[in-house]
C-alpha cells in the first residue's frame, strides 16, 4: 500500500511540479516591461535605418545598440 501511494505521489507531483517551477522561475526572472515597449529610441532608429537602406549589414551598429539596450531591460536577445 504504502508503495503504491509512493508511486502516485512520485508520478502526480512530479509532472506538476516539473511544470510549475518551469513555468515560474523565468516569469520571476522576466522583466517588467513588455518587449515591444523598451528601447523605443534605438527600436525606432534601428527600423528607420532597415526600412531605408534595405541593408541589415548598413545598420549593424544601430541593431547592436537596441540588443545592448534590449539586454539592459533583462531580454534575452
Amino acid at each position: 500500500m504504502s508503495a503504491t501511494n509512493k508511486t502516485d505521489i512520485i508520478q502526480h507531483p512530479s509532472s506538476s511540479s516539473a511544470i510549475t517551477p518551469t513555468t515560474l522561475q523565468p516569469s520571476q526572472s522576466q522583466p517588467s516591461i513588455k518587449p515591444c515597449c523598451a528601447c523605443p529610441d534605438t527600436k525606432k532608429a534601428r527600423d528607420e535605418c532597415i526600412f531605408q537602406t534595405g541593408d541589415e549589414e548598413k545598420c549593424r551598429n544601430l541593431i547592436e545598440a537596441h540588443k545592448a539596450c534590449m539586454r539592459s531591460y533583462g531580454f534575452d536577445v
